[in-house]
């Protein structure tokens, strides 16, 4: 039996999802049928998917129960959900508002009942029923007791305007299932992190971090923030402190746009660690915050040995 978008549809003998849905009129993307392309990409939300239905994928994205409808003749009752679907909204309240920074907010929320999520995915936090924006998670489930953003205050913008200045501590705000692949995997656990993020994008990188140094990750962990001028370094004496608690972080603040003296590094985040690394193989990378800034250095990590399924990237798209 399979549940997609509210309804159920019994399979037949060694049908795939794909072939289910498609017999009963429903069409969701597809393309070569065959597991190859990826396009038909679902998420099972209850069951679990064949093996031979994950293969190919990254393994953040099977670590979610993402897989090929196409290629996964069902061993058991599923009930499954587009990659972008979002599952439910569940009501909170704000727990806790302060200032990191001329104009970044720390937002924490009390968890809702029955919420999962990853350190370093994102959720969207709803003003209302339509409006709505995506924001990263910088707490660790198993670790904080709350779900913390980091938010910067954008000129117009509504949903950041609404935080800063409207919403109060024991406000209630709706939010999204978390989503994202940014995520720490065990498997790295040995091996070295490069955490590269511009202004806000510190937000995943400090829970993804925090994660794996909760979970005994044993590489050397080197965390590069960008920012324009000293005063955007915010969480700075936190990143210090933690630098000095674990010998295997190192922590690199890089201001671009003022001349700066040490402990601050002059310029840009991702150019100092391209030099500093140098050659990425067997590195595992994470890339969060400006998108030209994501997309520019996942080329050049690549480029400079970094495998392609090492490197996590979440490029900051900001809205009104």
């Amino acid at each position: 039996m399979i549940r997609y978008d509210q309804e159920i549809y019994q399979t037949e003998l060694n049908e795939s999802v794909l072939d289910c849905l498609l017999r009963h009129g429903i069409v969701p993307p597809h393309s070569c049928r065959s597991g190859l392309c990826q396009t038909c990409m679902m998420r099972a939300v209850k069951g679990k998917p064949t093996e031979v239905s994950q293969q190919g994928l990254k393994e953040a994205l099977v670590s979610q129960n993402f897989f090929l409808p196409c290629a996964c003749v069902p061993q058991e009752d599923m009930e499954i959900v587009l990659p972008d679907t979002r599952l439910f909204r569940k009501e909170t309240y704000v727990i806790g508002k302060t200032l990191l920074s001329a104009n970044v907010l720390r937002l924490r929320l009390a968890i809702p009942d029955n919420y999962q999520y990853l350190a370093g995915q994102y959720t969207t936090l709803f003003k209302n029923q339509s409006l709505g924006r995506c924001y990263s998670l910088a707490s660790v489930p198993g670790v904080d007791d709350f779900l913390e953003f980091h938010i910067k205050l954008l000129p117009g913008g509504q949903i950041s305007q609404w935080l800063h200045h409207e919403v109060a501590t024991g406000s209630s705000i709706t939010i999204s299932e978390a989503v994202g692949n940014c995520i720490y995997l065990d498997r790295y656990q040995q091996r070295p992190m490069a955490l590269i993020g511009t202004g806000t994008g510190l937000a995943p990188l400090t829970g993804i971090m925090r994660d794996a140094l909760h979970k005994g990750h044993q590489g050397e962990i080197r965390i590069y923030h960008g920012v324009k001028t000293r005063h955007d370094l915010y969480l700075h004496e936190t990143l210090v402190q933690l630098a000095q608690t674990h010998g295997n972080v190192r922590y690199f603040p890089c201001v671009s746009r003022e001349p700066v003296t040490s402990p601050f590094y002059e310029g840009r985040a991702s150019e100092l660690a391209m030099n500093d690394i140098g050659k990425f193989a067997g590195w595992c990378v994470y890339l969060c915050g400006n998108p030209d800034m994501v997309n520019t250095t996942k080329r050049n990590a690549f480029l400079a040995g970094a495998s392609f399924q090492d490197i996590c990237a979440d490029p900051f798209i900001h809205s009104q």
